[in-house]
Protein backbone atom coordinates (compact mmCIF):
# COMPACT_ATOMS: atom_id res chain seq x y z
CA UNK A 1 0.00 0.00 0.00
CA UNK A 2 1.29 3.50 -1.11
CA UNK A 3 1.96 6.02 1.72
CA UNK A 4 -0.29 9.31 1.57
CA UNK A 5 2.65 11.24 1.94
CA UNK A 6 4.47 8.88 -1.07
CA UNK A 7 7.04 10.97 -3.13
CA UNK A 8 4.89 11.88 -6.45
CA UNK A 9 6.92 10.51 -9.97
CA UNK A 10 5.28 12.15 -13.40
CA UNK A 11 6.19 9.72 -15.80
CA UNK A 12 6.04 10.94 -19.47
CA UNK A 13 6.15 8.19 -21.56
CA UNK A 14 4.09 7.44 -24.52
CA UNK A 15 4.87 3.80 -24.91
CA UNK A 16 1.81 1.65 -22.83
CA UNK A 17 4.04 -1.13 -21.98
CA UNK A 18 7.02 0.70 -20.67
CA UNK A 19 4.42 3.29 -18.87
CA UNK A 20 3.00 0.28 -17.25
CA UNK A 21 6.35 -1.78 -16.34
CA UNK A 22 8.35 1.53 -14.75
CA UNK A 23 4.65 2.57 -13.30
CA UNK A 24 4.55 -1.22 -11.67
CA UNK A 25 8.01 -0.87 -10.35
CA UNK A 26 8.15 2.53 -9.13
CA UNK A 27 4.80 1.87 -6.70
CA UNK A 28 6.24 -1.27 -5.60
CA UNK A 29 9.18 1.00 -4.55
CA UNK A 30 6.52 3.28 -2.62
CA UNK A 31 6.15 5.87 -4.97
CA UNK A 32 2.80 7.51 -6.28
CA UNK A 33 2.71 7.67 -10.19
CA UNK A 34 1.40 10.07 -12.85
CA UNK A 35 1.38 8.82 -15.93
CA UNK A 36 1.35 11.64 -19.05
CA UNK A 37 1.55 10.80 -22.20
CA UNK A 38 1.63 13.77 -24.80
CA UNK A 39 3.81 17.26 -24.16
CA UNK A 40 -0.09 19.01 -23.51
CA UNK A 41 -0.65 16.57 -20.86
CA UNK A 42 2.44 16.65 -18.79
CA UNK A 43 2.34 20.75 -18.71
CA UNK A 44 -1.31 20.31 -17.45
CA UNK A 45 -0.16 17.57 -14.73
CA UNK A 46 2.74 20.35 -13.91
CA UNK A 47 0.17 23.37 -13.44
CA UNK A 48 -2.09 20.90 -11.03
CA UNK A 49 0.73 19.66 -8.85
CA UNK A 50 4.50 19.66 -8.01
CA UNK A 51 6.10 16.47 -8.45
CA UNK A 52 9.01 14.92 -6.60
CA UNK A 53 10.61 14.09 -10.02
CA UNK A 54 9.97 13.65 -13.69
CA UNK A 55 10.91 10.73 -15.80
CA UNK A 56 10.21 11.65 -19.69
CA UNK A 57 10.87 10.50 -22.55
CA UNK A 58 13.01 12.62 -25.19
CA UNK A 59 10.30 11.53 -28.22
CA UNK A 60 6.51 11.99 -27.45
CA UNK A 61 3.40 12.26 -29.85
CA UNK A 62 3.22 15.76 -29.72
CA UNK A 63 6.64 17.41 -29.55
CA UNK A 64 9.82 16.61 -27.60
CA UNK A 65 11.01 15.84 -23.96
CA UNK A 66 12.69 19.19 -23.98
CA UNK A 67 9.68 20.88 -24.17
CA UNK A 68 7.98 19.43 -20.54
CA UNK A 69 11.87 20.33 -19.56
CA UNK A 70 11.58 23.71 -20.43
CA UNK A 71 7.97 23.95 -18.95
CA UNK A 72 9.87 22.49 -15.78
CA UNK A 73 12.38 24.52 -15.10
CA UNK A 74 10.00 27.65 -15.77
CA UNK A 75 6.96 26.31 -13.76
CA UNK A 76 9.28 24.06 -11.31
CA UNK A 77 13.04 24.43 -11.00
CA UNK A 78 15.21 22.81 -8.90
CA UNK A 79 12.72 19.63 -9.43
CA UNK A 80 14.85 16.37 -10.69
CA UNK A 81 14.54 15.24 -14.26
CA UNK A 82 15.43 12.17 -16.03
CA UNK A 83 15.66 12.19 -19.68
CA UNK A 84 15.08 8.33 -21.25
CA UNK A 85 15.33 7.76 -24.98
CA UNK A 86 15.77 4.51 -27.61
CA UNK A 87 17.70 7.30 -29.90
CA UNK A 88 20.07 8.92 -27.49
CA UNK A 89 22.85 10.55 -29.19
CA UNK A 90 26.05 12.46 -27.13
CA UNK A 91 24.73 15.49 -28.62
CA UNK A 92 21.39 15.32 -27.71
CA UNK A 93 22.35 14.02 -23.76
CA UNK A 94 24.73 17.12 -23.40
CA UNK A 95 21.83 19.41 -25.08
CA UNK A 96 19.87 17.75 -21.99
CA UNK A 97 21.75 18.31 -19.24
CA UNK A 98 23.14 21.91 -20.63
CA UNK A 99 19.31 22.72 -20.41
CA UNK A 100 18.49 20.86 -16.66
CA UNK A 101 18.13 17.99 -16.91
CA UNK A 102 19.71 15.37 -14.11
CA UNK A 103 20.39 12.32 -16.22
CA UNK A 104 19.82 10.80 -19.90
CA UNK A 105 19.13 7.10 -20.05
CA UNK A 106 19.16 5.04 -23.28
CA UNK A 107 17.00 2.16 -24.07
CA UNK A 108 16.49 -0.56 -23.29
CA UNK A 109 15.94 0.78 -20.26
CA UNK A 110 17.36 -1.35 -17.21
CA UNK A 111 14.64 -0.44 -14.47
CA UNK A 112 17.12 -1.31 -11.59
CA UNK A 113 19.43 0.96 -12.81
CA UNK A 114 16.49 3.70 -13.34
CA UNK A 115 15.23 3.01 -9.58
CA UNK A 116 18.66 3.79 -8.39
CA UNK A 117 19.00 6.62 -10.31
CA UNK A 118 15.74 8.03 -9.05
CA UNK A 119 16.73 6.91 -5.04
CA UNK A 120 19.91 9.01 -5.86
CA UNK A 121 18.08 12.14 -7.19
CA UNK A 122 15.48 12.62 -4.73
CA UNK A 123 17.78 11.82 -2.15
CA UNK A 124 20.20 14.97 -3.18
CA UNK A 125 17.20 16.94 -3.61
CA UNK A 126 16.31 16.23 0.41
CA UNK A 127 19.41 17.10 1.15
CA UNK A 128 19.68 20.69 -1.00
CA UNK A 129 16.10 20.98 0.79
CA UNK A 130 17.63 20.58 4.25
CA UNK A 131 20.37 23.04 3.18
CA UNK A 132 18.65 25.81 2.15
CA UNK A 133 16.20 26.12 5.06
CA UNK A 134 19.58 25.81 7.61
CA UNK A 135 20.75 28.58 5.52
CA UNK A 136 18.05 30.54 5.46
CA UNK A 137 17.03 29.81 8.77
CA UNK A 138 20.71 30.14 10.26
CA UNK A 139 22.29 32.51 8.08
CA UNK A 140 19.54 34.93 6.77
CA UNK A 141 19.88 38.72 8.19
CA UNK A 142 18.06 37.70 11.14
CA UNK A 143 20.40 35.29 12.51
CA UNK A 144 23.64 36.87 11.11
CA UNK A 145 24.99 34.03 9.45
CA UNK A 146 25.52 32.44 13.20
CA UNK A 147 24.33 28.54 13.27
CA UNK A 148 22.44 28.07 16.67
CA UNK A 149 19.19 28.07 18.21
CA UNK A 150 20.75 27.75 21.93
CA UNK A 151 19.90 30.58 24.79
CA UNK A 152 23.63 31.35 24.68
CA UNK A 153 23.61 32.01 20.92
CA UNK A 154 20.52 34.15 21.21
CA UNK A 155 21.97 36.29 24.22
CA UNK A 156 25.22 36.46 21.67
CA UNK A 157 23.05 37.87 18.31
CA UNK A 158 21.04 40.35 20.51
CA UNK A 159 24.47 41.92 22.11
CA UNK A 160 25.88 41.88 18.85
CA UNK A 161 22.79 44.21 16.94
CA UNK A 162 23.44 46.47 20.13
CA UNK A 163 27.89 46.75 19.84
CA UNK A 164 26.96 47.12 16.13
CA UNK A 165 24.82 50.33 16.67
CA UNK A 166 28.14 52.20 18.15
CA UNK A 167 31.75 53.18 16.29
CA UNK A 168 33.81 52.22 19.45
CA UNK A 169 36.32 49.34 19.35
CA UNK A 170 34.84 45.56 20.51
CA UNK A 171 36.88 42.97 22.55
CA UNK A 172 36.05 39.27 21.14
CA UNK A 173 36.89 36.88 23.47
CA UNK A 174 36.35 33.32 23.04
CA UNK A 175 38.60 29.44 23.22
CA UNK A 176 39.42 29.09 20.03
CA UNK A 177 37.36 27.30 17.09
CA UNK A 178 34.37 29.33 18.51
CA UNK A 179 33.29 31.30 15.89
CA UNK A 180 35.22 35.44 17.02
CA UNK A 181 35.64 35.88 13.36
CA UNK A 182 32.16 35.29 12.16
CA UNK A 183 31.38 37.18 15.17
CA UNK A 184 33.29 40.17 13.80
CA UNK A 185 32.23 39.67 10.31
CA UNK A 186 28.44 40.05 12.04
CA UNK A 187 29.24 43.02 14.11
CA UNK A 188 30.19 44.90 10.53
CA UNK A 189 27.57 43.33 8.62
CA UNK A 190 25.33 45.08 11.38
CA UNK A 191 26.62 48.30 11.20
CA UNK A 192 26.78 51.64 9.31
CA UNK A 193 29.91 50.30 7.77
CA UNK A 194 28.03 47.05 5.91
CA UNK A 195 29.17 46.55 2.17
CA UNK A 196 32.51 48.62 3.38
CA UNK A 197 36.39 46.93 3.27
CA UNK A 198 36.08 44.41 6.10
CA UNK A 199 40.08 43.13 6.86
CA UNK A 200 41.06 40.55 9.49
CA UNK A 201 44.52 40.11 10.57
CA UNK A 202 46.42 37.16 12.61
CA UNK A 203 48.34 39.34 15.05
CA UNK A 204 50.56 36.27 15.57
CA UNK A 205 51.04 35.65 11.88
CA UNK A 206 53.37 38.64 11.15
CA UNK A 207 56.85 38.77 12.22
CA UNK A 208 56.94 41.85 14.87
CA UNK A 209 59.84 44.06 12.82
CA UNK A 210 57.61 43.95 9.51
CA UNK A 211 53.99 44.46 12.12
CA UNK A 212 54.17 47.99 12.21
CA UNK A 213 54.83 48.34 8.00
CA UNK A 214 51.96 45.94 7.91
CA UNK A 215 49.43 47.99 9.94
CA UNK A 216 50.15 51.68 9.60
CA UNK A 217 52.40 51.71 5.65
CA UNK A 218 55.55 52.89 4.45
CA UNK A 219 57.25 55.64 2.52
CA UNK A 220 59.37 54.86 -0.04
CA UNK A 221 62.88 54.05 1.54
CA UNK A 222 61.97 53.71 5.03
CA UNK A 223 64.15 50.82 5.34
CA UNK A 224 65.92 47.92 3.09
CA UNK A 225 64.08 46.57 0.73
CA UNK A 226 61.22 49.14 0.63
CA UNK A 227 61.44 50.46 -2.73
CA UNK A 228 57.88 52.17 -3.28
CA UNK A 229 55.48 53.45 -0.80
CA UNK A 230 52.89 50.90 0.51
CA UNK A 231 49.46 51.64 2.67
CA UNK A 232 49.11 49.71 5.23
CA UNK A 233 45.67 47.59 6.72
CA UNK A 234 44.18 50.95 8.81
CA UNK A 235 44.70 52.79 5.17
CA UNK A 236 42.71 50.26 3.24
CA UNK A 237 40.66 49.35 5.52
CA UNK A 238 39.12 53.06 6.26
CA UNK A 239 35.73 53.68 6.05
CA UNK A 240 34.89 49.90 6.97
CA UNK A 241 36.55 47.45 9.99
CA UNK A 242 39.67 45.86 10.31
CA UNK A 243 39.67 42.68 12.68
CA UNK A 244 42.84 42.37 15.12
CA UNK A 245 42.72 38.38 15.55
CA UNK A 246 45.00 37.81 18.52
CA UNK A 247 45.51 40.88 19.76
CA UNK A 248 47.21 39.70 23.03
CA UNK A 249 50.40 38.64 20.55
CA UNK A 250 50.77 42.23 19.58
CA UNK A 251 53.83 43.88 21.05
CA UNK A 252 53.78 46.45 23.62
CA UNK A 253 55.51 48.85 21.31
CA UNK A 254 52.64 48.85 18.89
CA UNK A 255 49.93 48.83 21.53
CA UNK A 256 50.98 52.30 22.26
CA UNK A 257 50.61 53.15 18.73
CA UNK A 258 47.31 51.32 18.02
CA UNK A 259 45.74 53.20 21.57
CA UNK A 260 46.95 56.03 19.45
CA UNK A 261 44.78 55.53 16.26
CA UNK A 262 41.74 54.73 18.83
CA UNK A 263 42.49 57.98 20.84
CA UNK A 264 43.11 60.43 17.52
CA UNK A 265 41.88 58.12 14.81
CA UNK A 266 45.06 59.19 13.15
CA UNK A 267 48.10 56.37 12.05
CA UNK A 268 51.65 57.58 10.67
CA UNK A 269 53.14 55.30 8.03
CA UNK A 270 56.94 54.19 8.75
CA UNK A 271 59.42 56.91 7.75
CA UNK A 272 57.04 59.28 7.44
CA UNK A 273 56.64 63.07 8.49
CA UNK A 274 53.21 63.67 9.22
CA UNK A 275 50.03 61.74 10.45
CA UNK A 276 47.03 60.46 8.30
CA UNK A 277 43.49 60.31 9.32
CA UNK A 278 41.52 57.16 9.10
CA UNK A 279 38.00 56.24 9.61
CA UNK A 280 37.69 52.72 10.53
CA UNK A 281 36.49 50.57 13.56
CA UNK A 282 38.51 48.16 15.38
CA UNK A 283 37.22 44.97 16.91
CA UNK A 284 39.89 42.37 18.23
CA UNK A 285 39.78 39.22 19.02
CA UNK A 286 41.68 36.89 21.95
CA UNK A 287 41.67 33.45 23.25
CA UNK A 288 43.67 34.33 26.11
CA UNK A 289 42.96 36.27 29.72
CA UNK A 290 44.24 39.77 28.39
CA UNK A 291 43.57 40.92 31.95
CA UNK A 292 46.03 37.75 33.05
CA UNK A 293 48.21 39.84 30.55
CA UNK A 294 47.97 42.74 31.66
CA UNK A 295 48.70 41.83 35.45
CA UNK A 296 51.86 39.88 33.89
CA UNK A 297 53.36 43.09 32.02
CA UNK A 298 52.22 41.65 28.61
CA UNK A 299 49.65 44.18 27.84
CA UNK A 300 49.11 47.62 28.41
CA UNK A 301 46.63 48.40 31.06
CA UNK A 302 44.89 51.43 29.25
CA UNK A 303 44.52 49.54 25.57
CA UNK A 304 43.07 47.11 27.15
CA UNK A 305 40.27 49.20 28.55
CA UNK A 306 40.00 50.81 25.96
CA UNK A 307 39.10 47.62 24.24
CA UNK A 308 36.73 45.98 27.24
CA UNK A 309 34.58 49.04 27.23
CA UNK A 310 32.46 46.78 24.32
CA UNK A 311 33.11 42.93 25.23
CA UNK A 312 31.37 40.10 23.62
CA UNK A 313 32.21 36.77 24.92
CA UNK A 314 31.65 33.66 22.23
CA UNK A 315 30.19 30.69 24.14
CA UNK A 316 31.97 27.27 23.92
CA UNK A 317 30.33 24.10 21.91
CA UNK A 318 29.97 22.60 25.38
CA UNK A 319 28.02 24.92 26.60
CA UNK A 320 25.49 25.44 23.48
CA UNK A 321 23.38 22.04 23.83
CA UNK A 322 21.67 21.19 21.02
CA UNK A 323 23.76 23.01 18.36
CA UNK A 324 25.85 20.32 17.97
CA UNK A 325 23.10 18.37 16.22
CA UNK A 326 22.15 21.37 14.19
CA UNK A 327 25.75 22.56 13.24
CA UNK A 328 26.79 18.94 12.80
CA UNK A 329 23.62 18.42 9.91
CA UNK A 330 24.68 21.71 8.49
CA UNK A 331 28.40 20.70 7.95
CA UNK A 332 27.42 17.05 6.84
CA UNK A 333 25.43 18.73 4.38
CA UNK A 334 28.42 21.08 2.95
CA UNK A 335 30.55 18.28 2.87
CA UNK A 336 28.33 15.97 0.77
CA UNK A 337 28.64 18.99 -1.40
CA UNK A 338 31.67 19.63 -1.53
CA UNK A 339 32.47 16.24 -2.12
CA UNK A 340 29.80 15.16 -4.42
CA UNK A 341 28.28 12.66 -2.53
CA UNK A 342 24.83 11.72 -2.55
CA UNK A 343 22.68 11.99 0.48
CA UNK A 344 24.34 10.46 3.97
CA UNK A 345 22.67 10.65 7.50
CA UNK A 346 23.69 10.19 11.34
CA UNK A 347 22.97 7.12 12.96
CA UNK A 348 20.80 8.06 16.03
CA UNK A 349 23.99 6.30 17.81
CA UNK A 350 26.42 8.79 15.96
CA UNK A 351 24.14 11.84 16.87
CA UNK A 352 24.15 11.19 20.62
CA UNK A 353 28.02 10.37 20.45
CA UNK A 354 28.81 13.67 19.33
CA UNK A 355 26.19 15.16 21.73
CA UNK A 356 28.06 13.47 24.46
CA UNK A 357 31.60 14.52 23.17
CA UNK A 358 32.63 18.37 25.02
CA UNK A 359 34.56 19.27 21.74
CA UNK A 360 37.07 20.94 23.45
CA UNK A 361 38.35 22.34 19.48
CA UNK A 362 35.04 23.55 19.57
CA UNK A 363 33.16 24.14 16.50
CA UNK A 364 36.34 24.01 14.35
CA UNK A 365 36.94 20.37 15.79
CA UNK A 366 32.99 19.87 15.00
CA UNK A 367 33.49 20.66 11.51
CA UNK A 368 37.15 18.73 11.15
CA UNK A 369 35.51 15.30 12.29
CA UNK A 370 32.27 15.58 10.16
CA UNK A 371 34.52 16.27 7.36
CA UNK A 372 36.67 13.09 8.31
CA UNK A 373 33.38 10.86 8.61
CA UNK A 374 32.23 11.87 5.26
CA UNK A 375 35.39 11.01 3.89
CA UNK A 376 35.66 7.72 5.30
CA UNK A 377 32.16 6.53 5.46
CA UNK A 378 31.37 4.27 2.12
CA UNK A 379 27.62 4.01 2.58
CA UNK A 380 24.64 5.97 2.96
CA UNK A 381 25.17 6.10 7.17
CA UNK A 382 27.45 7.70 9.18
CA UNK A 383 28.72 5.44 11.99
CA UNK A 384 30.71 6.30 15.22
CA UNK A 385 33.52 4.40 13.22
CA UNK A 386 33.47 6.65 10.84
CA UNK A 387 34.20 9.90 13.79
CA UNK A 388 37.94 10.68 15.37
CA UNK A 389 39.07 7.81 17.60
CA UNK A 390 39.01 10.79 20.59
CA UNK A 391 35.20 11.14 20.13
CA UNK A 392 34.31 7.63 19.30
CA UNK A 393 36.31 6.42 22.54
CA UNK A 394 34.54 8.71 24.78
CA UNK A 395 31.64 6.40 25.44
CA UNK A 396 33.99 3.54 26.87
CA UNK A 397 35.80 6.36 28.74
CA UNK A 398 32.45 7.62 29.99
CA UNK A 399 31.07 4.30 31.31
CA UNK A 400 34.71 3.21 32.80
CA UNK A 401 35.11 6.30 34.65
CA UNK A 402 31.68 6.30 36.26
CA UNK A 403 30.16 2.68 36.52
CA UNK A 404 33.17 0.52 37.32
CA UNK A 405 36.31 1.54 37.92
CA UNK A 406 37.50 -1.84 38.89
CA UNK A 407 36.86 -2.91 34.90
CA UNK A 408 35.72 -6.04 36.78
CA UNK A 409 32.08 -6.01 35.37
CA UNK A 410 32.12 -5.19 31.56
CA UNK A 411 29.27 -7.57 30.74
CA UNK A 412 26.84 -6.14 32.77
CA UNK A 413 27.86 -2.06 31.89
CA UNK A 414 24.31 -0.14 30.76
CA UNK A 415 25.00 1.31 27.47
CA UNK A 416 25.20 5.18 27.14
CA UNK A 417 21.87 4.85 25.55
CA UNK A 418 20.17 3.27 28.21
CA UNK A 419 21.63 5.52 30.86
CA UNK A 420 19.97 8.91 28.76
CA UNK A 421 16.76 6.82 28.87
CA UNK A 422 17.18 6.85 32.48
CA UNK A 423 17.96 9.79 33.23
CA UNK A 424 15.62 11.30 30.87
CA UNK A 425 12.87 9.17 32.88
CA UNK A 426 14.03 10.67 36.09
CA UNK A 427 13.78 14.64 34.86
CA UNK A 428 10.63 13.58 33.43
CA UNK A 429 9.08 12.51 36.70
CA UNK A 430 10.77 15.22 38.49
CA UNK A 431 9.10 18.17 36.59
CA UNK A 432 5.62 16.20 36.12
CA UNK A 433 5.94 15.46 32.50
CA UNK A 434 6.13 19.11 31.68
CA UNK A 435 8.33 18.63 28.30
CA UNK A 436 9.48 22.39 28.23
CA UNK A 437 10.84 22.18 31.65
CA UNK A 438 12.31 19.21 30.88
CA UNK A 439 14.02 20.47 27.83
CA UNK A 440 15.25 23.59 29.91
CA UNK A 441 16.68 21.07 32.45
CA UNK A 442 18.35 18.90 29.80
CA UNK A 443 19.85 21.54 28.00
CA UNK A 444 17.95 20.24 24.95
CA UNK A 445 15.14 22.11 23.01
CA UNK A 446 11.91 20.27 22.57
CA UNK A 447 12.14 18.62 19.18
CA UNK A 448 14.75 16.73 20.67
CA UNK A 449 13.32 15.84 23.45
CA UNK A 450 10.44 14.25 21.76
CA UNK A 451 12.48 12.09 19.73
CA UNK A 452 14.22 10.80 22.87
CA UNK A 453 10.89 10.06 24.37
CA UNK A 454 9.65 8.27 21.39
CA UNK A 455 12.93 6.37 21.52
CA UNK A 456 12.16 5.52 24.71
CA UNK A 457 8.85 4.30 24.54
CA UNK A 458 9.76 2.34 21.60
CA UNK A 459 12.46 0.46 23.49
CA UNK A 460 9.93 -0.35 26.21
Amino acid sequence: MISANAPLVLLVEDDPSLGQLLTEELEADGYTVVGAAPVQDARKALKEQRPALIVSDLRLPDGDGMQVLAFQQAEHPGIPFIVITAFGTVDQAVEALQAGADDFLTKPLSTDHLRLKIKRLLAQADINRQLAEIQSRQYGELNMGLVGDSSAMERLRREIRQVALSQAAVLIHGESGTGKELVAHAIHNQSERAGKAFLAVNCAGIPPDLMESEFFGHEAGAFTGARQARKGLFAEASGGTLLLDEIGEMPMSLQAKLLRVLQEGAIKPVGADHEEAVDVRILASTHVNLMKAVEEGAFREDLYYRLETLSLSVPPLRERGEDVELLAMYFLKEACLRHGRGFIKFSEVTLRVLMDYPFPGNVRELSSAIERAVTFCDGGTIQPEHLPERIRKRRGSFQANTIDPEGTNIPEWPTLEALQQNYVRQVMSAVDGNKRRAAQILGINRRTLYRWLESTLEQK
